[in-house]
């Protein structure tokens, strides 16, 4: 099936390039350099996220990350967000050539870390006075995402007496306020029934979509939930040897692109999942992902 829409890709904006990292021999230390005895738990892992144009259309890129547990995901995604290097290779954005610092990608993590002394209001000021230094300009800024994301009657509340997804959107306003046009968000839908689910991919794709430069990757164990919400997958897994035994050191090993194959832009709402093409390729997702 062909795309749905036009589309075309621009410039580059984040790249992972021969990105290996490898652990002590006696698996306490991450290298940043290779010794001997070292034990790989990534090989060669090469991506890039390209800007998506569509005419007429403000889109954003969302990349679905997904793995099974134990393959590394973890130590790739503190990679790509600057708080570990790799022992080998790097990962840019915007077309720099020097690696990607802590900061300048930001980080959703499942806890939703909120500073509890202070109200949402104050913990998102902390965070939009780092780019904006006039305090009427941060305020007004961080009422106009409140107000954005429905969250303005709760400016004056502390994170204790939000619920879970009123947190979620606070970290990820937190992080649209302070950082750059990147957001890294773990396991977002860990835990979710099928409605708070549903308004997690709605608020994903609201969030991608505020800018044609705004770049989402999520990792995830849902793969449904990665179907519906990506324009790209990436898989890690690993190669085995003629016994069936795992070969050390993970690498993208499958990547799917939804555009290409008429999945992307029309897949959300209720009934997304019950689409026979999305079925279809959610089979065909989790048949692969036996084979990571």
């Amino acid at each position: 099936m062909p795309a749905l829409y036009p589309y075309s890709y621009a410039q580059t904006l984040l790249k992972i390039e021969n990105v290996s990292l490898s652990a002590s021999a006696d698996g306490l230390r991450l290298l940043e350099k290779e010794e001997p005895g070292s034990h790989p738990i990534l090989r060669g892992v090469n991506a890039e996220i390209r800007k998506i144009i569509r005419p007429g259309q403000v889109t954003g890129q969302v990349v679905g990350f997904i793995g099974p547990s134990g393959i590394g995901k973890t130590q790739l995604f503190r990679i790509i967000a600057g708080l570990n290097r790799p022992t080998v290779g790097q990962v840019t954005i915007n077309g720099n050539t020097k690696p990607v610092e802590a900061g300048e990608v930001g980080v959703v993590a499942q806890s939703y870390p909120l500073f509890a002394h202070r109200s949402v209001m104050s913990n998102l000021m902390l965070s939009a006075k780092q780019i904006e230094k006039d305090p009427k300009v941060a305020h007004d800024k961080v009422m106009a995402f409140l107000t954005e994301f429905e969250l303005d009657s709760k400016a004056h509340l502390y994170p204790s007496q939000l619920s879970g997804g009123q947190r979620q959107r606070i970290a990820i306003l937190q992080q649209i306020l302070c950082g750059e046009h990147f957001l890294l968000m773990d396991e977002p839908f860990s835990g979710l029934d099928l409605k708070t689910e549903e308004k997690c991919i709605n608020l994903i794709m609201k969030v991608a979509n505020m800018d044609d430069l705004n770049t989402v990757i999520v990792v995830t164990h849902d793969v449904t939930a990665a179907a519906v919400v990506s324009d790209h997958i990436w898989a890690l897994g690993r190669e085995f040897d003629q016994a069936g035994n795992p070969i050390p050191g993970s690498f993208i090993k499958f990547t799917y692109d939804l555009i290409e194959r008429g999945l992307c832009w029309d897949q959300w709402g209720p009934q997304a999942q019950t689409r026979p093409a999305l079925v279809e390729f959610v089979r065909e997702l989790k048949a692969d992902f036996y084979k990571l």
